[in-house]
């Protein structure tokens, strides 16, 4: 057999361009060349797809930024790949690919969005599908879920933008009374903690409102837990792996975008807990991955309360950072799993996933789906 051919996606319109740009990178320099012909797809912060030359030397996220070449359309399940507008020495027609490694963060490419047209364009995808997708981007309805499945969540309340612009008062009172102070305010939809924000009275409370509705007309409020900040690393399909225990140990008040990026945050794999704390942890982790019907790989983020030890489940990234400094490669790598292994299984579960998915009926004349559909 030739080597597949594996299209990573990355960039795109988000508040989290450039990590992804960033996790790319790690792909690239780390995938096995030797199985896999790579097509480079980048989505422009304006929503155009190229084609970036495979052959090129891409050394920093910068490098992929300022690379272009000829636009990319999918959708076609007939076309087994993308359709090329043809440009820069490329010829137009169809490019066809064995699946599609997307390393979107954020809105429009881990919310759901790009898995619906992959599975249009009937591909192999990695990662969850268009239902875990979704669940995992909105964190409220993300933290409904968990509690209908009795894992622990913090307290939390959830309201619009528009009614914090009718109802400011009674927001503040609402969240004074049922959280309380300390409390962290979080846009629903957003990732690597953008427009979060920790409020220690009710007039910061309104400072982090209005800046988490910047980037979300859905606002969440949830108790601050004051303790450590944990995350395990979940790998599988139906039957998930959960790797070793990791903690971070932020250089900031809490572990925002300039903790997780711009700083030196310290993180410690394995954390030094208790093996029945860690198992806890691990089971938690594949609990919440079944719970939101995930897919191929995803990070699930845990607060363990420092008085009572008390775990609660924060939330579930089903596109985990894959950077150099990402927890979720890490993690496996001290579970045993280095990182170009780690992509191949990635790659493998999603072609698993996308044959048990066309086992079922779509159509009324019995003819296989040939995608993900809504899943």
């Amino acid at each position: 057999m030739g080597k597949m051919r594996v299209a990573v996606l990355f960039g795109g319109r988000s508040t989290e361009h450039e990590v992804s740009l960033a996790s790319a990178l790690g792909i690239l320099k780390h995938i096995d060349r030797l199985k896999y012909d790579i097509l480079p797809v980048k989505i422009t912060r304006e929503g155009r797809w190229e084609l970036l030359p495979a052959e090129a030397v891409y050394e920093t996220p910068g490098d992929l930024e300022r690379a272009s070449g000829p636009g990319l359309t999918a959708g076609d399940p007939t076309l087994h790949g993308f359709h090329c507008v043809g440009g820069g020495g490329v010829q137009a027609g169809t490019i066809e690919a064995d699946a599609v490694f997307p390393v979107l963060h954020g809105t429009f490419g881990e919310d759901g969005t790009v898995q619906g047209l992959i599975a249009l364009s009937g591909l192999p995808c990695v990662g969850a599908g268009v239902a875990a997708s979704s669940l995992g981007m909105d964190k409220i309805l993300m933290k409904q879920i968990f509690l209908q499945n009795e894992l622990p969540c913090a307290d939390f309340i959830w309201f619009l933008r528009s009614k914090w612009k009718t109802d400011a008062d009674v927001i503040r009172k609402g969240v004074s009374k049922e959280i309380g102070f300390p409390c962290f305010v979080k846009p629903a939809n957003a990732g690597s903690s953008v427009g979060v924000g920790k409020a220690a009275d009710e007039a910061g409370l309104a400072r982090c409102i209005e800046e988490a509705a910047r980037f979300d007309r859905k606002i969440l409020v949830e108790k601050a837990v004051i303790g450590r900040e944990l995350e395990c690393a979940v790998l599988g399909n139906d039957e998930p792996e959960a790797s070793a225990v990791g903690e971070i140990l932020p250089c900031n008040e809490f572990y925002d975008y300039a903790a997780k990026y711009e700083l030196a945050s310290a993180t410690v794999v394995p954390a030094e807990l208790s093996e029945p704390i860690a198992r806890a942890v691990r089971g938690f982790a594949k609990d919440a991955f079944k719970a939101v019907d995930c897919a191929g790989m995803a990070r699930v983020d845990f607060l363990m309360e420092k008085d009572t030890h008390r775990i609660f489940v924060n939330e579930i990234n089903t596109i985990p950072g894959f950077t150099p400094i990402s927890m979720y490669g890490k993690m496996w790598e001290a579970s045993g799993v280095p990182y170009p292994e780690l992509i191949d299984r990635l790659i493998r579960l999603a072609l698993e996933r996308h044959e048990d998915l066309n086992r079922s009926v779509y159509s009324r004349a019995g003819s296989p789906a040939g995608s993900e559909g809504a899943a």
